[in-house]
């Protein structure tokens, strides 16, 4: 299949308003299976419909039962920039993300060394791919901010009690720079936790449990839309 060009991850997560990346989600670790009878091309496009700027797509088999598949099978009905989220520590990732027509990828900073996180981020610049290097705490930030990391997203879920707070949204955000898109992710429910974040000055959400398990999915997609 040919290549399709790359889709500006940064630059559509720019903006005056919050802007949504709509999370395509099977299972996680800490909820379990999530959505039994998950059809990820079509939640893809509901989300494109509804107004979503980015659409992540996880790809991890193990715990969140996704693949590298539905990634491919979604670039193909949607126009919208695919962040592929996986446990990326390999330069051979980078590649297959791009291969399996991803615009940018996940990278932890938790489960890389500096040198590691330079080196991918690096690679994938060369690549045309955007990252979203994924921070929990202070020293994460700082890791990710020496990457040159274009795009930092704050995770409000801490990795060892999968507890969810936004305040650590709140408590991150003003250790990045300017000029850096910033990101708030997980346990981000409903408008009012939109709102609480918005204030704290970041571009973007990424919203994943909340729209796979709603009852209506274009309107809990218009309640996220601040």
């Amino acid at each position: 299949a040919q290549q399709k060009p790359l889709l500006d991850l940064a630059l559509a997560l720019k903006g005056d308003h919050i802007r949504l990346i709509a999370e395509v989600k099977q299972a996680s670790p800490s909820r379990g299976m999530i959505s039994p009878n998950l059809n990820s091309t079509k939640l893809a496009q509901t989300y494109a419909e509804g107004g979503a700027a980015a659409i992540s797509v996880l790809t991890e088999a193990n715990y969140f039962m996704g693949s590298i598949e539905h990634l491919a099978a979604i670039r193909e009905v949607v126009e919208l920039p695919l962040l592929r989220k996986d446990f990326v520590f390999e330069p051979y990732q980078v590649y297959e993300s791009r291969a399996y027509g991803a615009d940018a990828l996940l990278l932890i900073a938790a489960i890389l060394s500096r040198e590691q996180l330079k080196e991918l981020v690096s690679l994938s610049r060369s690549l045309g791919l955007k990252c979203l290097v994924e921070v929990h705490n202070e020293g994460e930030v700082e890791k990710a901010v020496l990457s040159e990391a274009e795009i930092i997203g704050i995770n409000n879920r801490d990795l060892n009690t999968f507890i969810t707070d936004i305040n650590t949204t709140w408590r991150l955000r003003s250790l990045i720079p300017e000029g850096r898109i910033v990101v708030s992710e997980s346990g981000i429910n409903n408008r009012d936790d939109i709102k609480k974040i918005k204030e704290c000055g970041v571009n973007a959400v990424l919203v994943g449990e909340a729209l796979v398990t709603a009852s209506n999915l274009p309107a809990k997609l218009e309640e996220l839309m601040l």
